[in-house]
């Protein structure tokens, strides 16, 4: 009895030491995020930056949000990343799922190579395409259009591999009952796969939309005319032309920039737990 008093007792220290673990984590990845709103509520940062930082304005105030709203570059950033945001997420997430269902389900020659091709495109970063990407797009004259920003977008890597992993985990039992029923491939994915992989289209639409909404240095090679520029390329802009001038105003704007990331995060939280809980189901 004692020891299973004692064996209780040491687990219950550990997943306090570990629930202490992560709080500090927690707090330390979230103190710069809270400075930030901090400084965006306080009016007196246009004028100096409080040092030391401080975490409740001495006069919380709103009119720097109020300026933020009422400019009408930011409305139009804001337009032109959700353009552009939206249209790549709806891309990038109906063909990384076709793609990884065909890598997972699909018996077809080449399979092994061109899923071993697809990965090899995860270990080339972004900054050996930038010139013949830009060449590309500037032969076909669709420089300064939102098209160098969403055709790029049609083959993801990593969410196709993510999307392979999760269908290689749904049972093949239920395509092999469609084709006994008449269905093809297609009728098959729609039908019967696509209504189960909510939760790993809700987890890739959160990392797509991160992607493309977080996006500078391609936007910024490629939209030379400022009435195109996304958010983070007008945020850059306005905080190069003020520096710490207009602290409050420059925090204030980094805060509304990253408010669609969080509100969608919010709303499909569930789906994401649920592709992390669904990640360990066997298929038979």
């Amino acid at each position: 009895m004692n020891r299973k008093m004692s064996y209780k007792n040491i687990e219950k220290i550990k997943m306090f030491c570990k629930f202490m673990i992560l709080l500090i984590f927690g707090v330390l990845l979230m103190a710069p995020f809270a400075w930030m709103v901090s400084v965006g509520f306080d009016r007196t940062a246009n004028i100096t930056m409080p040092f030391p930082p401080r975490l409740i304005p001495e006069e919380p105030t709103g009119f720097n949000f109020g300026i933020v709203f009422e400019n009408g570059k930011l409305i139009q950033s804001y337009i032109n990343s959700a353009i552009v945001t939206i249209t790549s997420v709806l891309i990038t997430v109906s063909s990384s799922l076709l793609a990884g269902y065909a890598f997972s389900k699909g018996k077809f020659k080449g399979k092994k190579l061109l899923f071993v091709i697809v990965l090899c495109t995860l270990m080339i970063p972004l900054e050996p395409r930038l010139i013949p990407l830009y060449k590309l797009f500037n032969s076909v004259d669709l420089l300064n259009t939102f098209w160098p920003l969403i055709l790029p977008s049609i083959i993801n890597g990593m969410l196709i591999f993510l999307c392979k992993q999760f269908f290689d985990q749904l049972p093949d039992t239920l395509r092999e009952a469609a084709q006994i029923d008449g269905a093809g491939e297609f009728k098959i994915f729609f039908k019967v796969y696509f209504p189960l992989s909510g939760p790993i289209a809700a987890t890739m639409v959160i990392l797509a939309f991160i992607w493309s909404w977080n996006d500078f240095l391609w936007p910024l090679v490629v939209l030379t005319n400022q009435d195109l520029h996304t958010v983070p390329l007008y945020l850059a802009s306005f905080s190069l032309e003020n520096g710490t001038n207009l602290g409050g105003l420059t925090m204030a704007l980094a805060t509304v920039s990253v408010l669609p990331i969080i509100i969608l995060y919010l709303f499909l939280q569930r789906y994401i737990i649920q592709s992390i809980a669904l990640s360990g189901v066997k298929g038979e």
